[in-house]
């Protein structure tokens, strides 16, 4: 294939920014339809500014694009189902369906044997009341479709009180027993259209109040055996669904074997580190996977750990002194608790990136506790056994 490629996504936020930042250098152009009036993706992506599912956006989208993705998966099934008509799109509208709806996604990994934690769909306010006592007591109710970043979802110790039941009502309910595990790991892995897979290393993932904080890759102490066991069971699932592109699967590691939480159908937070810190990011072998090129290495060149930035930026000048630091500001609006950019830290190994993390802790006072968690996990002496 030769001359440039283009290529359309429907959303342009930070993920659709940093697809069409992977893009460039492979000669491929990004236009997008956002209905955001700021979408972080317009300063290096054509942006149409419009519902997804907007007719003339999608028939001019259908001209423009050689092949169509997608940055999350609140995306309208029907506009993919649409644009699959007359270009390719990847993942596929199928793949999207299942991932979209809690309940259906726990029912396709237990039909290829990937295991999940005790569930129930809820109905009504009494059978969620029930479904928390038949769950052992304590249980975790989330909205089928959408919420993310914690939102969407409340635990649950007995029966639920009103508020808790008014904010989440408007929307089909699943229950799952509460999982006391751990730590929280995640796989990113990337299909290309021949079958081939690029496996990420497992990463360990630090969440505060729903929100992904700290990523260290590769994940500390992950016995090999866990690590071929989850690539095993993520390789039925992408065989079943006949998956192009990267797909994301979060899991509990409960210490005694793992559950899988959820996965995503895209290019994922917890795969970030993967732009400085392996040898082929997950956003360039998303476009490789859905474009037929060959997919790169995702082997990880050293180690590293990626700290989401939240509410506002920190001054750059005392960041970027620590060495292997690496900056992402995604130009958005500051406001409390939003994804304003993220950082990265590389380093050839884990005593170096400990200490770059607690350099960080001292410069960015938002980011202490985060980062000295994840130095804490390098320290040999508090790695999983």
């Amino acid at each position: 294939m030769k001359g440039v490629v283009r290529i359309g996504v429907l959303g342009a936020g930070q993920l659709g920014r940093m697809l069409a930042l992977a893009a460039r250098p492979l000669g491929i152009g990004v236009v997008a339809i956002d209905p955001a009036e700021d979408a972080p993706a317009a300063t290096v992506a054509e942006v149409w500014r419009g519902a997804y599912d907007d007719p003339a956006l999608l028939a001019r989208l259908e001209v423009a694009a050689e092949a169509v993705t997608f940055e999350f998966e609140n995306v309208p099934p029907a506009a993919l189902e649409r644009l699959a008509q007359r270009r390719p799109v990847w993942p596929s509208p199928g793949a999207l369906a299942e991932g979209r709806d809690r309940l259906r996604e726990k029912a396709l990994f237990e039909r290829v044997g990937i295991p999940v934690p005790r569930h129930r769909a809820v109905r009504d306010r009494a059978d969620l009341d029930r479904a928390v006592v038949e769950l052992g007591g304590r249980a975790v109710v989330k909205t089928r479709y959408g919420g993310f970043d914690g939102r969407g979802q409340a635990v649950l110790d007995g029966p639920v009180d009103a508020a808790t039941w008014d904010a989440l009502s408007s929307s089909p309910l699943l229950a799952e027993a509460f999982v006391p595990f751990r730590r929280e790991l995640s796989l990113v892995v990337a299909r290309g259209a021949d079958g081939a897979l690029a496996f990420y290393p497992l990463v360990e993932n630090l969440h505060q109040q729903g929100v992904l904080r700290l990523t260290l890759a590769p994940a500390p102490d992950v016995p090999s055996a866990v690590e071929a066991d989850v690539r095993a069971a993520v390789t039925r699932l992408l065989e079943h669904l006949g998956y192009v592109g990267v797909l994301a699967l979060e899991l509990f590691d409960t210490g005694t074997g793992w559950l899988a939480n959820e996965m995503a159908p895209r290019v994922h937070n917890s795969g970030h580190w993967s732009i400085e810190g392996a040898e082929t990011s997950q956003f360039e072998n998303h476009l490789r996977a859905g474009l037929g090129w060959p997919l790169g290495s995702a082997a990880p060149r050293g180690v590293s750990a990626m700290l989401n930035l939240l509410g506002e930026m920190p001054e750059h000048a005392a960041l970027l002194r620590v060495p292997g630091t690496h900056l992402h500001h995604y130009e958005k609006a500051a406001r409390p608790a939003r994804k304003l950019g993220h950082l990265t830290l590389t380093a050839p190994d884990a005593p170096t990136l400990a200490q770059r993390l607690r350099a960080v802790a001292e410069v960015v006072p938002s980011l202490r506790e985060a980062a000295h968690h994840g130095a804490r996990r390098l320290d040999t002496r508090s790695l999983v056994r």
